[in-house]
């Protein structure tokens, strides 16, 4: 029968200690390590590699299995038969929406989706060459300046408006940051357009020329944003329900994890992997580079291939790989010098026994990248388009954490290893 305790014992002859082991639904079995405090010790886990922060029900991923759930949903289902909307009701409600809930959510979302006429202003503020991630954030900050009532976060309605409100606005914070950054005019959101389409308007329309979203492109940004919704317990995450266990207002909490997404290691990837397509340069020098990567002497890396969390295929890149080849051929680009090494890269990879071994499969930013670079978007809003997807999770984690019953503030230990006891001399002694 299987123990539900673990037992810590000491070579010191110190007394052991017993800690319950808990069960979740899915997933491995955890030590509850809360009472080892009382004990005088602590763990000691840099970068919470073996350490569950919380417990939540939203998102599992089982990286040996290739296995990414939403509420239950396998990520395969959800991007091929469900809108990002809906997907986002899931994240945030708990349960995908009947046809009368999903037409309501949506258009709720189609109600808060204007900024504040004032906003305007706060852009003009910056720069134009200011990256649109920097841009974000302040923006978003600065949006619990607009609507105060938000930092009553005891009050189930206001979190709900909070939340329908971040969902709604995000898109037009993104698009406008890029209008700004390359002097165009804002475009105002047309609520006649669903989630992803009235984006792609944002970003693409100008009031001397209008704009009809290509519906294949629709639909592939529409699988990014759902491939990259939630995703566990990631840097940006952990940020936000740190951040809001301080019982900070929502804004600045997804403003945090906007900041947090911007790092290079996280949300960058990506654009990484169109740097290295540049750098490579042509199809005639892929050999080398594969050669380069698999040479442990040579620092090379080839981007976009393998993951942290996925020791099997991603599941989200067998969707991306199909929306990629959709794109491409939509739009003609199959022999775009850059798309010709991508996809030369793509074929050595899923065939190389050097690869297969390893399994460096073709991650979602290999084709995220390709796919935003086809549609027109620049890499500096990679990231960005990265945070919009990522607000309905967020949001849910930061609902989901405010009202658990075992929330607390965020306090984690540390192992101090600087100088013991010293005494202070007067200046002239020192």
């Amino acid at each position: 029968m299987k123990s539900n305790k673990a037992t810590i014992t000491f070579d010191n002859g110190a007394k052991a200690i017993e800690l319950p082991v808990l069960s979740g639904t899915l997933g491995s079995d955890v030590i509850d390590i809360r009472a080892l405090g009382q004990h005088g010790y602590f763990t000691y886990d840099p970068g919470f590699i073996s350490t569950a922060s919380c417990s939540s029900s939203i998102t599992f991923i089982d990286g040996d299995k290739g296995l990414l759930y939403y509420r239950g949903y396998p990520i395969e289902q959800l991007a091929e038969q469900c809108n990002f909307t809906d997907v986002s009701h899931l994240l945030i409600k708990g349960e995908l929406p009947n046809a009368a809930e999903s037409q309501g959510f949506a258009d709720t979302i189609r109600a808060h989706t204007m900024l504040h006429d004032q906003m305007s202003t706060v852009f003009r503020g910056f720069r134009r060459d200011a990256h649109p991630m920097a841009v974000m954030v302040s923006v978003v900050g600065a949006m619990a300046a607009f609507y105060p009532e938000s930092s009553d976060i005891a009050n189930p309605e206001q979190r709900e408006i909070a939340a329908l409100r971040l969902l709604a606005k995000i898109p037009t914070v993104a698009a406008w940051s890029y209008k700004y950054n390359v002097g165009q005019p804002f475009v105002y959101p047309q609520n006649r357009l669903d989630y992803a389409a009235n984006f792609m308007h944002m970003m693409f329309a100008t009031p001397c020329d209008t704009y009809t979203p290509n519906p294949v492109l629709v639909k592939a940004l529409e699988r990014i944003l759902i491939l990259h919704a939630d995703h566990e317990q990631n840097a940006s995450t952990s940020t936000v329900r740190l951040t809001g266990s301080s019982g900070a207002n929502p804004f600045a909490c997804i403003a945090a994890g906007i900041a947090s997404l911007w790092g290079p290691a996280h949300g960058g990837a990506n654009e990484a992997v169109l740097q290295m397509l540049e750098e490579i340069g042509s199809v005639n020098n892929i050999s080398k580079c594969i050669e380069r990567a698999k040479d442990k002497s040579d620092s090379f890396r080839l981007m976009g291939f393998g993951h942290r969390v996925y020791k099997n295929m991603d599941p989200r890149a067998s969707m991306m790989r199909h929306t990629c080849h959709e794109v491409l051929n939509e739009l003609g680009l199959t022999n775009d010098p850059m798309f010709k090494i991508a996809l030369a890269l793509e074929k050595i990879a899923l065939e190389d026994e050097y690869f297969i071994n390893k399994k460096l499969y073709p991650n979602v930013d290999f084709y995220s990248g390709i796919v935003l670079r086809a549609m027109g978007i620049p890499t500096n809003m990679f990231t960005a388009i990265f945070a919009l997807a990522r607000t309905a999770g967020w949001v849910a984690q930061w609902s989901e954490m405010i009202t658990h019953p075992e929330a607390k503030i965020g306090r984690p230990r540390q192992l101090y290893t600087g100088n013991i006891r010293r005494e202070v001399l007067p200046v002239n002694q020192r």
